[in-house]
């Protein structure tokens, strides 16, 4: 098998011009994988720290004073280079280290493996003999903390061509939502800038009932009936708006408070009436008692954790027991390794837990989550619509449609 021969790291920027950092992992002296890792913005208390003190320079830092304990390693030998990394790490959130750290390290080194068995890094990651393709989910409308003042509290209100047959006609549906709700946006408001949020979702001056009714609306315009060829998804960021001094749930752009009770009524009526298929951290990061109560009512929507499971195997475990969602997002920086999520992937699943493998809204234009989504068996991949770092991980899907290993669309 293939071993490490040289290990290196440099500061880069991702898609919102922060720093961020970039890992070359080769083995055999010619493979090279190379891997730069994101950042989010509705970042979860829970998840692991991007970098020590916000600082990518001090993990590189330690990796340059490290690099010998990875040489030798074999590359595809996942579980040994993570051993390696908490070796320089004991915390539980990789905070000495970085969790971007790790997700770079241990990526880079499968990819570096793949290349050297000269097959798909899915392929590597997992031992099935047939694979489906998530459903893309992107942001078509953005609010809260992925866009500026004026748009909705609401974070981001998603696209899913549920009733697509092929991962073409699934991107080719969401781009043409996307562009039909410019148009109606642009009709509703002579002003509006074409400005977009962190994920290329529109960002318009809008409040949350408007802006999901121009959205359903935009999808109607173009022929589709909603929760048939096409599905609208919410992402409530609610941790955002939980106000813990109060209590309360506090949506400052439309100006209004919810309880507890009305939180749970305020995300139901949602869910009902724009016929969801997908509602993200409906109430905040520790009500897994409310999130049972939306899991329970709304058996047919992927009532998902993010913030609530923050790809935490030991939290996941909780939510499982308590039974507070049937769908969780995938985001390798949130867990920190590439080991640390495939085993929570590894649960998810077999606890029937839907995954949708997810991107954070500071991206760079690499594509490995789009081969990590079809080897955890991921219902969708949210990666967004448009913009380089998006459309980066759907073009790679359009390639990976050409292996004979993938066999339609997977069952949501």
């Amino acid at each position: 098998m293939a071993k490490i021969t040289s290990i290196k790291g440099r500061i880069l920027y991702n898609s919102r011009g922060s720093k961020t950092i970039e890992i070359d992992v080769e083995s055999d002296n010619q493979h090279l994988g190379r891997v730069c890792a994101p950042s989010g913005a509705s970042v979860g208390k829970y998840e692991a720290v991007s970098f020590p003190d916000g600082k990518p320079e001090k993990s590189l830092e330690i990796l340059n004073n490290n690099t010998q304990k990875f040489v030798g390693l074999e590359s595809s030998d996942l579980k040994e280079i993570h051993n390696t990394l908490k070796s320089l790490d004991d915390t539980n959130n990789y905070s000495k280290i970085g969790g971007a750290l790790a997700f770079a390290v241990t990526i880079a080194a499968m990819e570096s493996a793949s290349k050297s068995l000269q097959q798909p890094l899915f392929r590597t990651l997992s031992s099935e003999e047939s694979f489906r393709f998530p459903f893309p989910l992107g942001n078509i409308l953005g609010g809260g903390a992925h866009a500026g003042p004026g748009t909705p509290d609401i974070q981001e209100i998603l696209i899913c061509a549920t009733g697509s047959k092929s991962i073409e006609e699934a991107i080719e549906t969401n781009l043409a939502v996307h562009k039909e709700l410019r148009k109606m946006l642009e009709k509703e408001d002579p002003n509006f800038t074409n400005g977009r949020g962190d994920e290329g979702g529109w960002a318009p001056k809008l409040e949350n009932q408007k802006a999901l009714e121009i959205s359903a609306r935009a999808c109607e315009s173009l022929g589709f009936t909603l929760g048939k060829e096409v599905s609208l998804g919410v992402d409530f960021a609610s941790s955002t708006q939980w106000n813990e001094e109060k209590q309360k749930y506090c949506y400052d752009r439309a100006g209004f408070e919810n309880s507890r009770e009305e939180q749970i009524d305020f995300a139901a009526n949602i869910i009902e009436k724009y016929k969801l298929i997908y509602a993200e951290d409906s109430v905040h990061e520790e009500a897994f008692e409310d999130m049972s109560e939306l899991t329970a009512k709304f058996p047919k929507t992927l009532v998902t954790g993010d913030d609530l499971t923050v790809t935490n195997k030991n939290i996941l475990g909780k939510a499982i027991e308590m039974k507070s969602c049937n769908a969780a997002i995938l985001k390798v920086n949130q867990a920190g390794s590439l080991f640390d999520a495939l085993e929570f992937a590894d649960l998810a699943n077999n606890n029937n837990i839907k995954l949708i493998t997810s991107h954070r809204s500071g991206e760079s234009t690499d594509s490995q989550i789009s081969h990590i989504g079809l080897a955890t068996k991921s219902k969708m991949l949210k990666v967004g619509v448009v913009g380089g770092e998006r459309v980066s991980k759907l073009n790679e899907l359009l390639r990976l449609s050409e292996h004979d290993l993938i066999r339609g669309m997977a069952e949501i």
